[in-house]
């Protein structure tokens, strides 16, 4: 691929998809770097958010960022772990090299690499990759959501449809990441779904996809934690919005929730808005 102005590069589908090929050559980088240090022995640091940090991560978005900078260097790029580049393009990826550095350190395999890409703000593409297992969802706006995984099965992903509170599987990574007024809203959740558990990070928004659950309750997010989700959740028939039903965008609250349908979208808001 060659680099090409960045409006044009995202205003048809042929180059949409080549941008998702890239992609995919992007996440293959950090997945090589990452896997190169799990189950390793490794300085863990905190950084000012006391959120943990490794060299593997660190390793990984330069790995990402070197590519991105050699074949596309008008395009921006906004990291977890070293920050903003070309604020003013109009093409923005945001990556996170290790979404859940606390399940990766541990040894848990349910971590992974997000890989977006926002033009003027909304969200066109993305990937989520999971390392450890081998698995990857990917899609961009106007494309279906594809599932692979490392035997070489690929399928095209939809969410499950569920309509009814009563029948969702429910899913949050933390129960930790929702402040005293979140609890209790999402408490009153918790009793009307069949099921809740714990534990996941961006894996749980790939099983949304893939049909497997149904609901995805979160909050305390940043931009590089979810704008890769956007079209891979949508593209596979979901709805993702913030828990007031808006869009997701830079400067938002933080609050994600992301249904198998969009009447059960609806049900939920209700619940979790707040005034």
């Amino acid at each position: 691929m060659t680099s090409q102005d960045p409006e044009k590069m995202t205003t048809n589908e042929t180059s949409l998809k080549e941008l998702l090929q890239f992609a995919h050559r992007l996440a293959d980088a950090a997945e090589e770097s990452i896997l190169s240090r799990f189950r390793s022995k490794l300085t863990v640091e905190d950084k000012t958010d006391s959120s943990p940090v490794t060299i593997a991560d660190r390793e990984a978005e330069q790995e990402m960022r070197n590519l991105i900078q050699s074949l596309f260097p008008d395009h921006g790029i906004i990291g977890e772990e070293h920050g903003e580049m070309n604020p003013n393009s109009p093409l923005q990826w945001v990556l996170d090299p290790i979404d859940g550095t606390r399940a990766f350190i541990t040894g848990n395999p349910l971590f992974g690499t997000l890989i977006g890409l926002m033009e003027q703000g909304n969200p066109r593409l993305g990937v989520i990759n999971i390392p450890a297992t081998g698995e990857r969802w990917t899609s961009a706006e106007g494309l279906n959501c594809h599932y692979q995984n490392r035997s070489g099965k690929e399928f095209v992903c939809k969410v499950s449809g569920i309509t009814r509170l009563s029948e969702v599987l429910m899913y949050s990574t933390d129960p930790s990441m929702f402040d005293q007024e979140q609890t209790v809203l999402v408490d009153q959740l918790i009793k009307k779904v069949k099921s809740r558990r714990y534990g996941g990070d961006c894996y749980l928004y790939g099983m949304l996809a893939g049909g497997w659950i149904d609901l995805v309750v979160e909050a305390d997010m940043k931009l590089y934690d979810v704008m890769a989700l956007i079209p891979v959740v949508q593209s596979a028939g979901g709805v993702i919005s913030d828990w007031k039903g808006n869009p997701i965008q830079p400067g938002w609250d933080g609050t994600v929730l992301a249904s198998a349908s969009p009447e059960l979208h609806q049900q939920v808001v209700k619940i979790l808005k707040t005034s």
